[in-house]
Formats: structure tokens, sequence, C-alpha cells
């Protein structure tokens, strides 16, 4: 492989594809798709991908053969080509990014030890991070909310901030975009994304990575990017390119219009539910037909921000004039509209409604057909007719309550009588009297809204949905309704915009009016940062161990996700978030049951409130204009008086401070030599933990609160933290300390060789009988005693958001391999980001249906023919358990590119970048 310099790659232009495209007064070298057989034909996303190999062909990773290849492409094979794609930027959120940044300046070090220039690790690609997911709802429902929480981020995470800034003045090409300002991918899409990119004289597709899966949200605007892990984001902006093989191509033709009472929400959720139905994962997804032009780009954006929902790698749609009119509205230069249209007309990337490229497979909508709708309570591609929503949950939290707990008669209310008629519906019932702090009285019962929150990028990002979530508080104010008393509201926009449109159009008293005041600008609810629920909701939930509910406008709702107390989880639109807010039960069938009554006494119906499209459309014209945007994006990476007032660390190298509990130096480089030590078989492994099926890196991965009974918790408080200033994981994501004592050990892990258990737990056979005790403390054991570790998973292992530390905490607990039925895209590749070996069981088979208990021991032979430059197709993997019987099977080697065999075999992508470096 290849590392790019700073300066433009001077192309082998084997197609003579090079040219000049002139725009105005300027004059852009530009590399011609037409001059590639084949090219007018293929869709939108792998014509972005084949400019991107012309530009970068060298002769020696990126040939003509694999430019040909792309041209020639076969829609209907499976995918077998390897490219070689140089992503044109690198965008980071904060949990992500500082690990990131830490192992940037890691790597220097270890430059330095090797005898190399430290100031070589540098990114070569421009980089920009924003710190989005920091802030947590701590305050909420009063006008300083937002200040207050301001104020609490700062004061946890100054080490953090401290650290970034110094990479910000440390490295190159590298920006940060601070607190306070908005969500990661509302910032790209209004600021940030180029759709078409000028550097070193050339004009070409903006292309990206980024370390949050949700990165795909800018697909909206045209520019081709996903997800990827912390460590092959770091690779790419050393120069890296990100090894793939020519995907299959999904097109979604869209016709028709979307029907009055609709959002965009349930448009993303019907979408969702298709094509996770469909089976989508690996896959490129591409909107084409007539009904694309009625998308609004914020809607386009919304779809393409749950391309991790529904499996994608992306979710595309091409260049038209919706895309210019976003840009011009978002405030892009004159030069860079008249830019982006000559372009993508110049090279076919501009939408034909009429056309239909070649596709691998194709899925049609009518838009007309889509309905009101939520997901839940546990998956977001789980859709419920918002109609049918009552009557599922009554089925739903059967799952969630104990079997001694009788269902209600149908009607009987569950609620004091002063209150909307909470319908039972026929769940279970436990009402639970609760004295508020302020000495009022309620009762709360299964089903209750714990939490509803305006949340996420996914939806604050589309002025459409938040102007009606605005609209219908204003007219549920208006007849004299309030939220519960019970209810924790939060508004979390992406963007300052979002509270500049509110505020010119008058509506932000009646959303305070119903508690929905600002708490912050960034990710909140939707990242599990909802903050505690007030003391008294939470005991009374605790210790009546309540099925609660949380409604929020995001785009996960994963078990133990959202906050600790709430058990299941709906996703919904931000106006349907302010309608349960005000109804305070799923019991409540919205549809047809009153949320509450007027000043009068007379029932009131969402009906009543619900706001019309016109009415939308006129805010949304009115209080929307460019200036807007300029201004707030004016001077973006300065940030306010706190942080320009941070102190900031100098030098190219970071002086670490030995007591830090949020950045430390992590063990990657120990040890390491120029030349990577041969690849070696497992012998004598034992089973970590037996995972069934949709474990996600939220089961994996540290996220959330750290509570004080946990390994994390004991290191903090031994380290001299206080429980009050614990903060969440994600935030301490630069201390591999707290990270490895936080892996596996989500609160609704249920790991199956200790059946009983919820959290991270394992039983420990390095003690006689094999006790159960912390994930953490057995691998502690098994690693002081040279046993090497394995996971065995069922389908969908690692589905979720592109959490680098599910792969960097399994290696750190001493996993050298793990075997699933099934891996999602982003988490098997980090696995072998990070040196641990991706295997998965013969097609049909499972740990189970091989009669495998994880008390066996393991050995996997085949992996050194690795060492031989080949990938084995399969390894041995045998199980032998206490009594010598022994289980025999192939498992499938996941290392699907030569690339990723390359890292696999430095023992990590970092270890192969680096010593690309020194050599280079």
């Amino acid at each position: 492989m290849h590392t790019c310099t700073k300066e433009t790659v001077v192309s082998a232009n084997s197609f003579d594809a090079r040219n000049t495209l002139r725009v105005g007064d300027e004059s852009y070298e530009i590399f011609r798709l037409d001059k590639v057989e084949g090219s007018a034909r293929l869709p939108y996303s792998l014509k972005v991908l084949l400019e991107n190999l012309l530009r970068t062909e060298d002769g020696a990773n990126i040939t003509a053969d694999h430019i040909r290849a792309l041209g020639n492409w076969d829609a209907s094979a499976q995918p077998s080509q390897e490219i070689q794609f140089t992503p044109a930027r690198v965008i980071m959120q904060d949990f992500t990014g500082v690990p990131c940044v830490v192992d940037l300046a890691t790597m220097r070090e270890a430059v330095k030890e090797l005898g190399g220039d430290p100031s070589r690790i540098n990114p070569l690609a421009p980089a920009e991070l924003v710190i989005d997911h920091s802030v947590i709802a701590d305050r909420f429902g009063t006008p300083d909310s937002f200040a207050q929480n301001v104020e609490l981020e700062y004061g946890r995470n100054k080490e953090r901030y401290q650290f970034l800034r110094w990479g910000q003045t440390a490295f190159d090409e590298f920006k940060v975009v601070p607190p306070g300002t908005g969500i990661v991918h509302q910032v790209n899409i209004e600021h940030l994304a180029r759709t078409v990119m000028v550097r070193g004289g050339q004009a070409y597709p903006d292309t990206l990575v980024g370390t949050d899966s949700h990165t795909t949200m800018v697909n909206g605007l045209g520019v081709l990017g996903w997800g990827v892990g912390g460590i092959e984001a770091e690779a790419a902006m050393l120069g890296q390119p990100v090894s793939m093989l020519i995907p299959r191509v999904v097109g979604f033709k869209l016709t028709g219009s979307l029907p009055t009472g609709t959002t965009a929400t349930d448009l993303v959720l019907t979408i969702t539910e298709m094509l996770r139905r469909h089976g989508v994962v690996g896959k490129f997804v591409e909107f084409y037909g007539e009904g694309v032009s009625s998308i609004p780009l914020a809607n386009r954006a919304t779809i393409g921000n749950m391309s991790p929902e529904f499996g994608s790698t992306a979710a595309i749609f091409p260049i038209d004039r919706e895309t210019l009119n976003y840009l011009k509205l978002t405030g892009r230069s004159a030069q860079q509209l008249a830019l982006v249209e000559a372009y993508a007309k110049e090279q076919g990337l501009w939408l034909d409604p009429a056309a239909e490229p070649d596709f691998s497979e194709k899925l049609e909508l009518d838009l007309a057909t889509v309905v009101p709708s939520i997901a839940g309570p546990k998956r977001p591609q789980d859709r419920i007719v918002l109609a049918e929503a009552a009557t599922k949950f009554a089925e739903d939290v059967r799952n969630y309550v104990s079997d001694a707990e009788d269902a209600d008669e149908a009607g009987k209310e569950s609620f004091p009588a002063s209150d909307a008629p909470a319908v039972s519906n026929g769940a279970p019932s436990k009402p639970t009297p609760v004295t508020a702090a302020d000495g009022t009285t309620y009762t709360i019962d299964h089903g209750a809204v714990a939490v509803a929150a305006i949340t996420s990028c996914t939806n604050t990002s589309n002025p459409y949905v938040m102007v009606g979530a605005a609209l219908l508080a204003k007219k549920a104010v208006e007849k004299g309704l309030t939220r519960k008393p019970w209810v924790k509201t939060t508004l979390a926009p992406g963007s300052k915009v979002v509270m500049d449109y509110y505020d010119r159009a008058g509506l932000t008293p009646y959303l305070d009016k119903l508690g929905f005041n600002l708490v912050g600008y960034g990710c909140t609810t939707c990242i599990g940062n909802s903050g505690p629920l007030p003391e008294e909701v939470s005991k009374a939930v605790n210790d009546n161990d309540l099925a609660v509910v949380s409604v929020l406008s995001g785009n996960r709702n994963f078990e133990g996700r959202i906050n600790p107390d709430v058990k299941m989880n709906y996703l919904a639109s931000p106006p349907l978030v302010v309608a349960y807010a005000i109804a305070g039960s799923m019991k409540v069938d919205i549809t047809k049951d009153p949320l509450g009554t007027d000043s009068e006494g007379k029932p009131v119906f969402l009906k009543d409130i619900w706001p019309s499209e016109q009415e939308v459309e006129q805010v949304v014209a009115s209080a929307i204009g460019q200036e807007m945007f300029t201004k707030d994006y004016a001077d973006v990476f300065a940030g306010d008086a706190q942080w320009q007032a941070l102190p900031v660390p100098t030098g190219n190298t970071f002086e670490w401070d030995p007591q830090s509990t949020y950045v430390r130096k992590p063990p990657y480089f120990e040890g390491m030599t120029m030349d990577p030590a041969p690849v070696e078989d497992i012998a004598g492994a034992r089973v970590l933990a037996k995972l069934g099926d949709s474990v996600t890196t939220d089961h994996i991965s540290p996220a959330g609160a750290i509570k004080a009974d946990t390994p994390a918790g004991q290191y903090l408080l031994e380290h001299g933290v206080e429980r009050r200033d614990f903060n969440s994981y994600g935030s301490r994501r630069g201390n591999h300390e707290v990270m490895i004592r936080g892996t596996f050990a989500n609160i609704r892990l249920r790991n199956q060789i200790a059946p009983g258990t919820e959290g991270g737990y394992t039983r420990d056979f390095t003690q006689a009988g094999g006790p159960v005790s912390f994930i953490y403390d057995a691998s502690q054991n098994y690693q002081a005693a040279g046993t090497p570790l394995v996971i065995l998973a069922g389908k969908e292992y690692g589905s979720g958001s592109s959490r680098d530390w599910a792969a960097k905490g399994t290696a750190l607990l001493g996993v050298k391999a793990v075997i699933a039925e099934s891996y999602e895209r982003i988490h098997r590749s980090n696995l072998i980001g990070m040196g641990v070996l991706p295997l998965q069981f013969p097609a049909g088979a499972s740990a189970d249906s091989l009669g495998l208990t994880g008390e066996e021991t393991f050995s996997i032979t085949g992996i050194t023919a690795l060492n031989d430059g080949g990938i084995p197709e399969t390894v041995k993997v045998m199980a032998t358990t206490a009594g010598g019987e022994e289980v025999q099977f192939d498992a499938t080697v996941r290392i699907d590119t030569p690339g990723e065999a390359d890292y696999y075999r430095n023992g990590g992508i970092m270890q192969y970048v680096l010593r690309s470096l020194i050599r280079k």
C-alpha cells in the first residue's frame, strides 16, 4: 500500500482522463469519467469511486486494471475485486476523536523511539473534529439548563479539551469545532461538506470516512462517505487508502410524494424496515427515480443518516437542483455553487430522474403509502404503525415485567383522574405513587414516558420536523395542555441555527412551557447522555421494577443505551416526542385517545394540535435564511471564551500527565520492533463470552454512565475520583484503563457462560469450578496465566455504531479470535485493525448446533498460512471439553482483502502504518 504525500497525488493517467474544467474565472484539473468504457451506465456512487481511482492511479496499488474492473462492473456478481479508496477527508466526533488523537500522539513517540522523525506523524488528509458527544442533559426544564450543562461539561472535560487544543496546534490539517456548537453530522452538512472538493488545483468529488457510523448523513448531499472505526480513520488521516471490495449497489426507486400527516421520520423508519428485511449489509444503497426530486434535502440527510440502521455501507442521493438550493441556503459561496453544478453535469453525476443505471438489486417505494410510525422497543428496524403502538406495547411489555404481574382489565385507569386517562389495553400494571421534590404526588406505571427527548442529528437537522414539533407545542400550550410531571423533557438541537429559527418564528416560549428547554448542542439522549432521571422517579422505577419508556427523535434504541433506568425505547419524530410527553404513557393510543384536557375540561386529541403542511412550510420559508448559517458558522473553529481560556500545552510530542484519569498513553506500541513477528496459531484458549444474536457494539463497547460497583468505577475511586465526577465512558475514551474495564460490561449483556447474570460477567476457569466474576477480572487472570481468549457469538455480531473501543477493548482483554455466525461490516474490520482474528461458523452452524457451551478449551490451526502471503479460506477449530470430548469444525476466515491481511500480519493497522511511515 502507498502512503500519500500532502501534495496532490500525480496520477499515472493511463486513460488520458486528465482535463481542465473552467468555471467562471477559475480553472480546475479534473479526471474525466467518460474516458473509461462503461462508466456511463454505473450508479452514481460507483462513478465517484471510479474518479477516485483515476485520480490516485499510481501503477502499483491502484492500477489501470483496477479502473477497468470498475468500468466493467458486473452488477449481478458477488464482490470479489479489491480496490483502494482514498477519502478526501476525515471527520470525527470527540468520543472517537480523542482516542484517535491519543493514538497519533503515541505514534509520534513510537516513531521517535524507533529512530524516526515524530513530525512525520501528521494528518495528510484534512481532518475535522466536532465536540458533540460530551454534553450530558443533567439539567432540564429550566431557562438556564443550557448554561448549567455547558458549565458541567467544561468541569468534567477540561483535561480532554486541553488535549484537543494541543492537537489543534500540534498537527497540521487538523481542526476542532469546540463544544456548544452542534452535532458533527449536522455541522458537516451545514458547513464542512464541500460536495465538490478543491485541493492542489484539482476539483473532485468530496468523499470522506468518519469515526461515527452516522457519517452517512452527508450522503444526502451527494457526498460518498461512511463510518469507520477510529483506527481506520487514523490510517486514512495518515494517507492510507481504505481497502475495500467493489460493492453491490442496491437501487431504491422512489415514486409519488408523502401524504399529509406524515414526516421524514415516518419515511425513514419505513425505508429502514424495508432495507433491513431485504438485506443490505456491506452494500451501497442509491436512491433514484421521479420521486427523488420531491424529497427535500433535509429529508435526504435523515435517510442517509439511518444507513447504519438498515446495515448498508452508504445510502446516497445524486446531486441535483435541490442539492444546490441547500448549499446556497447554508451559505456556501457562489463560486462553490457554480463549481458543484458544472462539475456534476460535466461528469455525469447530475441526477436524471428518468435514468435507470445498472443496479445489483432493486427496491421500490411509493411515498404515498407511508404512514405515521414509531420504532421499538429495542431496535430501529422494528417499525410500529402509530395506530397500533399502544396495542403492540401491551404485548412487548410482557418481556420486561415479572410473570407474576397480571394484566389489568382493559380500560382500567392507572393514573389519577386529574391526569389524562391512561388506558391499559390489557397491559400488565403496577400503579406506583410518587412524591415529587415540590411535594406534589402522582402515580406512574409500566409504560410511563420517563424520557421525551428531541435529540440527534437524524431529525434535529430537519427543519420540517423541528418546526412541526414547535408548532404542535404552540397549539398544545394554547389548549392548556402540559407535559406529565414524571417526563424528563429535553431539546438538544444539532446546530445553533435551530434555536435561531425557533426564536425568529416566536416558537421557543411554547417549547419552554412544555419543558423542552434547550439543554445543549450535542447528541445527548441519542447516545446515552440523557442524564439522570429525577431522583424520586428513578427510585420508584427501580424499587418497583417498572418498565418505563423513552421516546426520542434519535436513530438508536438498543437495550441499556438511553438510560439505565429505562427498559423500553422508542424512536419517533420530534412532533410525536412532544405528543408523548403530554400523553405521559405508551399505553395511550395517541391516534384516538385524548392526550389531555383543555382549560375548559374538554378532551384534546392529537389531530386537534397536529400542524398542517402549509403551516410548517410557511414557518420554514419565513424563519430560515442564509444569514443564520453565515453568522453561526462565521468563526466556527474559534470557540467561546471558555474554550479560548483553556491553557494549551505546546511541543510536537504530548506531555502525558501521570495523574490524568482522562488521557493516558496506551500500550499498543510497547516492545514493537521494525519487523513484525510471524503469525501464530492459537492453542489452549478459553472462552471469555458466549453471546447470542444481534450483539451490538453498544453491548461490547463501554458507553453511558460509570457505576461505582464496577471495575471501571473501582479504578476511578482508587485514583481519587469522586462518584459525582465519574463522567461517562465516552468522555474517558482517552484512558484505556477505564475502557478495558468497561468492555463487555453493558448492563443488558447476557453472557451464556454465566446464565442468570446480566451485565459484564463471565466464569473464570483459572480458578477451581469456574466461579462467576467480572469479565475484566477474569481477563486479567487469564492473561497472567498466558491463556489466550476467544468470543463465541451469533448472527449480526457487532451491529451498531462504529465503536473503535469495541475492538480495542476486545484486543486489550486478551481476545485473539472471535467466532460468530455473521458480522456487521465495521466491527469485523475493526477487529482485524486491532489484531483480532474474525472467524465465521460454517454455513448453518452455530455454537449451539455444535454443542458448544463455552466451557471448552479451544485450539485454532491453519492461521500460519497467512505468513506465506495468502489468506486461508478456512482454519481448523477444535474445542475440547473437560472430559476430553472433541468438537471439530472448519471456520471461515473473515479477512476479506489483502490489505486487511497486511494489517493482521502486522498486529494491527496502527503498527502497519507506523512501519510504513518509518520505512518511507
